[in-house]
């Protein structure tokens, strides 16, 4: 495999371990990376929900950013939760020279439906951050919000794709387990060429999926970050997720987490 490729994550935690955070540095290992974070909120949470946010002062945020990136040269990175306008807008600024691919999952919205983003971050999100973005990863909420409407057909999607792209965002991953399914799950892949690709993998029918789209987007930061083209980085991050849901759990009350150990071995 070579040398471990540092893998950052940039988001909020998760006290109950699931999502966020803690469900990005355990696929950042499980996957062959060394994990590195910069935590922009805190939150009370279970998997029966969200009951409390602290969010530290953006330049705390932007303090750990520069600790980071001042001993350890940084492979690829992702954003999750980031909260408000002001850390977004921090964040960007100091991202902008950045020369590593970013991976940004544009949270807004918790599992159990607590909100994750501000009402008035959502603007910071798509002018300062998604210009950044080598890949966007939304799932059919957060792709509706961001693009400003609604998404129904497969047109729709490839219409939200080419707003999302037009906003600056290099690729635009539009995933697909909020909308009806059955024996298989498609997300979208869209990038610059204007080609829309259809990514399938089976539907796992499992209440235990606390943390999939965290854990989606850290796997495809890392393989980005180990070396491999965006499509295979993507279709390997699925790949990963669906064996991780497949083996899925409860270890408490509520919504269980993805098994992000169900691999048992780092692939090649």
């Amino acid at each position: 495999m070579g040398m471990t490729p540092n893998i950052l994550t940039i988001a909020g935690s998760d006290s109950g371990g699931g999502a966020g955070i803690q469900a990005d540095l355990k696929t950042i290992m499980m996957l062959g990376g060394y994990g590195m974070s910069v935590i922009t909120a805190l939150t009370a949470q279970n998997g029966l929900g969200v009951t409390g946010i602290h969010a530290p002062a953006a330049q705390f945020v932007l303090q750990q950013l520069e600790a980071v990136r001042q001993g350890f040269p940084v492979a690829a990175a992702k954003t999750g939760m980031l909260f408000s306008a002001e850390i977004i807008s921090a964040l960007a600024e100091a991202l902008v020279k950045k020369d590593f691919p970013l991976v940004v999952d544009p949270v807004s919205v918790s599992q159990s439906g607590s909100p994750l983003l501000q009402e008035d971050a959502v603007e910071s999100l798509r002018s300062k951050l998604l210009p950044l973005a080598d890949l966007l990863t939304p799932n059919r909420p957060e792709a509706e919000l961001l693009a400003g409407m609604r998404i129904e057909t497969e047109s729709d999607v490839a219409e939200a794709a080419r707003r999302l792209l037009s906003f600056g965002a290099r690729a635009v991953l539009i995933k697909g387990g909020h909308f009806e399914g059955g024996i298989m799950v498609t997300d979208w892949l869209c990038e610059r060429d204007g080609e829309i690709l259809p990514l399938r993998q089976a539907h796992i029918d499992s209440p235990n999926t606390h943390g999939t789209g965290c854990t989606l987007s850290a796997a495809i930061a890392t393989y980005l970050g180990r070396g491999f083209p965006l499509r295979v980085a993507v279709t390997k991050a699925q790949e990963y997720v669906n064996l991780c849901l497949r083996q899925s759990y409860a270890p408490g009350e509520g919504c269980g987490p993805l098994n992000h150990a169900a691999p048992g071995r780092v692939d090649s």
